[in-house]
């Protein structure tokens, strides 16, 4: 077999392995190794014959290893599955596993053009799912929170900021410094789990329940869009930032964090769940520039813009 089939087989398997992966995550495996396939299944309810084969395949794609027949553990990728560790992906495995793989399955949906895949799936636009299914949600607003700020973007001197779309509100949490104050803008579902993350923080924070489409605070110092205009198309995305840019004050910044790929497989998850697209710098800039600001400092996954007159 030449190495290009056998590179292009191992790709379209790779559905199986990611089923496979959710499957013992959705089952609550990952936490209970090492330990034996008779005991986890048992644990379970799962099939331990079902379950034995399953842990066997996630062997050969490096995740798990079978030290002693029937006995399994995770690997140092592995261990990434587990929900009590830094860095953890079960979350991301559960979503990618479910909504995310059901929506795929309807790929030609969105090929010939009749708009996100997801939608046909599930009958309702993507957020309008969120907030109707909390687990979803919970995942979906965590992995909003998980960009940081980078280095180069001082933020030291404003007094307030407001993360705009900011999930869990992870990010304010690592970001606010003494002396400052944040507010969250998100939806119910996002704000019930925000209020216990943020709790720490106590009177510092003001959390702003609703659609970010209705307005955000005004006269802020900062405003922080983190991976949000990546879900919209120009146009929403357009809105969103004529709406930041409405309630700045001319002091004020914008701080845009995002990928800035124009392209590759995050650009294929938005085209099959969402309405929007990953853009490059110069997509963005043009963007920005159309809805009325001005690009002042470029950083990798990051612009920080002032609003222009």
């Amino acid at each position: 077999m030449s190495l290009a089939r056998k590179r292009l087989l191992g790709l379209l398997s790779g559905a199986w392995v990611a089923q496979a992966v959710y499957a013992v995550v959705k089952l609550g495996v990952p936490d209970m190794l090492p330990d034996t396939a008779s005991r986890l299944a048992a644990a379970t309810g799962a099939s331990e014959q079902a379950l034995t084969r399953l842990l066997r395949a996630l062997c050969t794609a490096g995740l798990c290893t079978e030290a002693q027949p029937g006995r399994f553990d995770l690997t140092a990728g592995g261990r990434l599955l587990r929900s009590d560790v830094e860095d953890s992906v079960r979350l991301h495995a559960l979503l990618q596993g479910d909504e995310v793989f059901r929506s795929f399955a309807e790929i030609m949906h969105t090929v010939m053009g009749n708009g996100p895949a997801f939608e046909k799936v599930y009958g309702r636009p993507f957020y309008v799912y969120l907030e109707e299914h909390p687990a979803a949600a919970e995942v979906f607003n965590t992995s909003m929170g998980e960009t940081n700020l980078p280095s180069t973007v001082d933020l030291s001197w404003a007094r307030s900021i407001v993360d705009v779309g900011g999930g869990d509100g992870s990010l304010l949490l690592r970001l606010l410094r003494d002396g400052q104050t944040g507010v969250l803008v998100e939806l119910p579902s996002a704000i019930a789990a925000a209020r216990v993350k943020l709790e720490p923080l106590g009177e510092r924070v003001e959390f702003v329940e609703g659609s970010f489409f209705d307005g955000v605070p005004e006269g802020r110092d900062v405003y922080i869009l983190s991976r949000v205009l990546h879900n919209w198309s120009d146009d929403n995305a357009g809105r969103i930032l004529r709406l930041v840019r409405a309630a700045m004050p001319a002091h004020g910044r914008l701080v845009v964090l995002e990928a800035f790929a124009g392209g590759g497989l995050v650009d294929l998850l938005m085209l099959v769940t969402l309405e929007g697209r990953d853009r490059t710098v110069a997509e963005y800039r043009e963007l920005l520039t159309a809805n009325g600001f001005a690009v002042v400092q470029a950083g990798e996954g990051s612009l920080v813009c002032a609003p222009v007159s």
